[in-house]
Parts: structure tokens; C-alpha cells; sequence
């Protein structure tokens, strides 16, 4: 079964019940001084990847004395036209621009779990449907946190980040295996 494809309707099929993002997760608002940052740790809209294509380097680090900061296991969403469908993982701390959320989950739900949950088109979807602005529309941070999450026990999440994990191992090493055979 595609987990990620699932829309809340085919979830309801599964007989789950669930609760707002805001129940399992919080916004990350700590500060890191950027003079401790790198172009490798530093995350802005302008080098994460669009349509859930991670991220590359920074090219530069910003002029601000402080940026966001971000840890191993947080979800880094793209704030600003999120159509673009711009998220990642992180797989290493580090700092961001203030364009980008970083979201924490809470203990009650498996980091790995909510990324894939965040990582479906209808997630995005509803960012998009409820942004504000129209040149640069922002998603709402509010109604962001009332995004319907399932409610699953801990065991069944760590299954479906199993099965997934692996597949996406898969998809990185096909990946590097086309870009060694292109070049």
C-alpha cells in the first residue's frame, strides 16, 4: 500500500481517527548565532528542493546575527509559496531562514512518521488552500497546526517508516547509480 498517496478520505477508509498537527508537534522558535553555521548546515527557501526533493548547499550564509535553528529528526517546511512543495527531513542540526517552519514532533509520534504525513500532496494542498497574500503567498502557521494527522499507536507508525525508509533508501541509490552512469 502507497502510504504516502493516502488522502484523508482513504486514511478514514482505515478506520483511524485523528488530530490536529498542533497535538503531536510544535514550531521550533530557538535562535543559533550564525557564525556557527556553514553553507552545509544553512537552510533557506532558496536551497531546499522543490516537489519534495530535499536539499542541496547553501551558497551563502545570511547577514543576520541569528537565524532559526533546526535539529536531527525536525521537519523543515518551506513557508513561503508552498505550492512548490519544499520539505525536508533533517538529517543533521543546523540553522534556517525565518521563511522556513521547523516543526518538532512530541513524543507521542514518530519524527519519521510525520514527515512522510507532511511529505503528501494533500498536505500540501492545504497549505496552499489556506496561505495568505497573493505575489508571495505565505502559509498560515495557525491553520497549519489544525492539519488532520492520523492517530496511530507508535508500533504502526514505526512499521510504515520501515517500509517507506527502506524504499526511499532505494530511490537515493538508484539516484547516485544514474548520476555515475550519466556522467
Amino acid at each position: 500500500m502507497n502510504w504516502r498517496r493516502k488522502s484523508k478520505s482513504d486514511w478514514g477508509r482505515l478506520d483511524l481517527n485523528f488530530k490536529n498537527l498542533s497535538k503531536v508537534s510544535d514550531y521550533v522558535n530557538e535562535r543559533v548565532k550564525v557564525e556557527n553555521l556553514t553553507v552545509e548546515n544553512y537552510i533557506s527557501t532558496e536551497n531546499m528542493l522543490p516537489n519534495k526533493g530535499g536539499i542541496d548547499k547553501a551558497i551563502k550564509l545570511p547577514a543576520a546575527k541569528t537565524t532559526s535553528l533546526y535539529s536531527k529528526g525536525d521537519i523543515l517546511l518551506s513557508n513561503i509559496r508552498t505550492y512548490f512543495k519544499k520539505i525536508w527531513y533533517a538529517e543533521k542540526d543546523g540553522g534556517c531562514s525565518n521563511d522556513v517552519l521547523v516543526v518538532r514532533a512530541r513524543g507521542e509520534i514518530e519524527p519519521k512518521f510525520l514527515y512522510y504525513v507532511l511529505s503528501n500532496d494533500k498536505f500540501f494542498e492545504y497549505s496552499s488552500a489556506t496561505s495568505k497574500g497573493t505575489k508571495m503567498p505565505r502559509g498560515d502557521k495557525s491553520a497549519i497546526m489544525q492539519y488532520q494527522i492520523p492517530d496511530m499507536p507508535l508500533e504502526e507508525q514505526r512499521t510504515i517508516v520501515s517500509v517507506l525508509s527502506a524504499l526511499d533508501d532505494r530511490i537515493a541509490e538508484n539516484k547516485k547509480i544514474n548520476h555515475h552512469l550519466a556522467a
